[in-house]
C-alpha cells in the first residue's frame, strides 16, 4: 500500500450544475454532472498542481460511485482508499447558479463518507503523509467523527495537519456539539483555515484578528481567516499579513474555497513563504469562482501566477 504525500478525508459525491446561469432550479432544463465534495476537490486541486494526492472517503455501490472512482483517477487522485458502502447511495448535490448560490444535498439517511471506520484508516499514510487534510463536515456524525479523532491521534501532531473548518449547518442538529468537536480537533491541528462564521464555531470569535489570535492560542501554527472581498488574513506567532482578493467576475463560487485549499497544500509542500502561499491561494480561488464547474476547473500553477501577476483573472481569457 503506497504512502501518499497528501491525504484528504471526507466528503465526496456527484455535483450536478445547471447549464443555465441565474435560473431557479425548477426552471433549469439542462444539467451536467461533476466530481464533487470539498475534501475531494482539495485533493483534485493539489493533484492538478503536481502533488501526489489520495482521499479516504466512501461511495455507494451504484453507477455514481463508479463515476466518482473513474473521474478522480482521471483527475490524478488515487482511489486506493475509497470504501464502497453496499447499503447507501453515492451522494448527489445540486447547486443553483445564482448569487449566494444555495446547495441542495441529497445524503439521506446518511452518506458513505460519514460511515468510514477506524479500521478503514490507511495507517502508514495517515502517520507519514506530508499533509493530512480534514474538514468540519466529517465531524458531524459517527462513525466518521470517531475515525477522524483516531486518525489525528494516530498522526500525533505531525505537520502538516490542516483543519478546514468547513461549516454546513444542514449537517448538524446541535451547534454546541459542533463547537465541542471543533475544539477537540484543534488540539491536533497546526494549520487552520476558515471564514468568519467558521471561526466563530471553532473559537467563538468572528472578528478576523481575534479569531486568528484565538486559533494561535489553541496551538495552531498558521491561522488563515478568509474574509471574502477583504482578502485573506494569515497569522503565525511572529508574522501577520493580509493578502487582497484577486478580482474576478464570479460564475459559481462553490469550488473557490477548495481551490484555495489545494493551493495552500501545494505552497506548504513547496516551502513558499507565507505571503506567496496566500497569494497563490487567493489566485486559485478566484480562477475557480469565475468558472462553471469545480473539480475540472482547478487551475495549474502557471495559470495561478499568470492571473496573480496580472492582477485579474481576465488575463486567462485573452486567448479564448
Amino acid at each position: 500500500m503506497a504512502v501518499h504525500d497528501v491525504l484528504t478525508v471526507g466528503r465526496s459525491g456527484v455535483d450536478v450544475y445547471p447549464l443555465q446561469v441565474n435560473t431557479p432550479l425548477d426552471q433549469v432544463t439542462t444539467f451536467q454532472k461533476f466530481l464533487g465534495g470539498s475534501p475531494m476537490n482539495v485533493a483534485v486541486a493539489a493533484a492538478k498542481l503536481g502533488e501526489d494526492a489520495a482521499i479516504l472517503t466512501g461511495v455507494g455501490n451504484d453507477p455514481f460511485g463508479k463515476y466518482v472512482r473513474d473521474e478522480m483517477r482521471r483527475l490524478g487522485v488515487s482511489d486506493e482508499f475509497v470504501i464502497t458502502d453496499p447499503n447507501l447511495n453515492t451522494p448527489v448535490t445540486f447547486c443553483e447558479l445564482v448569487p449566494d448560490a444555495p446547495f441542495f444535498f441529497y445524503r439521506e439517511p446518511s452518506a458513505p463518507d460519514l460511515q468510514i471506520k477506524t479500521s478503514d484508516l490507511p495507517e502508514e499514510t495517515v502517520k507519514n503523509c506530508k499533509v493530512f487534510w480534514f474538514s468540519g463536515t466529517g465531524l458531524s456524525e459517527d462513525p466518521s467523527y470517531t475515525t477522524h479523532i483516531d486518525a489525528l491521534k494516530m498522526r500525533g501532531h505531525k505537520p502538516y495537519t490542516i483543519f478546514d473548518m468547513d461549516w454546513r449547518p444542514i449537517f448538524w442538529d446541535d451547534i454546541e456539539l459542533a463547537r465541542q468537536r471543533y475544539a477537540e480537533c484543534l488540539e491536533y491541528t497546526d494549520v487552520a483555515v476558515g471564514n468568519r462564521t467558521e471561526c466563530e464555531i471553532a473559537v467563538g470569535e468572528k472578528d478576523p484578528e481575534r479569531a486568528a489570535d484565538a486559533l494561535l492560542e489553541r496551538g495552531v501554527k498558521i491561522a488563515i481567516v478568509k474574509q471574502g472581498r477583504d482578502g485573506a488574513l494569515a497569522k503565525t506567532a511572529d508574522e501577520r499579513l493580509v493578502v487582497p482578493e484577486l478580482p474576478c467576475v464570479p460564475m459559481n463560487g462553490a469550488g473557490a474555497g477548495d481551490a484555495f485549499g489545494g493551493s495552500l497544500v501545494h505552497g506548504l509542500l513547496q516551502g513558499w513563504d507565507l505571503e506567496k502561499i496566500i497569494q497563490g491561494c487567493n489566485g486559485a480561488g478566484a480562477i475557480v469562482a469565475a468558472r462553471l464547474e469545480c473539480s475540472t476547473a482547478m487551475p495549474t500553477e502557471e495559470e495561478i501566477w499568470k492571473a496573480v501577476n496580472a492582477g485579474t483573472c481576465d488575463v486567462l481569457n485573452e486567448d479564448n
